[in-house]
């Protein structure tokens, strides 16, 4: 896991976006935080923490509570201090829009493997096991919905 894709898309003396600093947490409950980027198409940012960056993946609609499979878009890991981050990045840098945290809260790993991750979701808006399966012979997409 690098934040170096997330560095060379952004010019930090425009945006205030956190700097790419890799840190370790001393807590043991792992966060995820989903924010709703009205970017050049509204999306949902979902968010786990992993080795000490926050592991990304784009969301067309909304995500469900309800099993509603969507389609999740694997993108570039994030700073762990991103998942504290709202507002507005400027027109014509990455992600020009505006952020808001949707939901928030922490992530119990039941199992991470390379194109399938099983894991509950204990958030305001989302609670439960989720899955995030990654599709065969994509290199980005995954489905991401809650298990019965």
């Amino acid at each position: 896991m690098s934040l170096r894709a997330y560095k060379s898309r952004r010019d930090f003396k425009a945006t205030k976006e956190p700097p790419a600093i890799v840190k370790k947490r001393n807590r043991g409950a792992l966060i995820f935080v989903i924010q709703k980027h009205d970017a050049s198409h509204l999306h949902y940012d979902f968010r786990l923490e992993q080795n000490s960056v926050l592991r990304s993946w784009a969301i067309p609609k909304q995500p469900s509570n309800s099993g509603i499979k969507r389609l999740a878009v694997e993108t570039e890991d994030h700073p762990l201090d991103y998942a504290n981050f709202e507002g507005e990045i400027p027109k014509g840098e990455y992600g020009g829009g505006t952020v808001e945290i949707w939901d928030k809260g922490i992530w119990i790993p039941e199992s991470v493997e390379s194109d399938k991750i099983v894991f509950t979701l204990k958030g305001k808006k989302l609670t439960g096991k989720f899955v995030l399966i990654k599709f065969k012979n994509q290199k980005k997409n995954w489905l991401f919905f809650k298990l019965k």
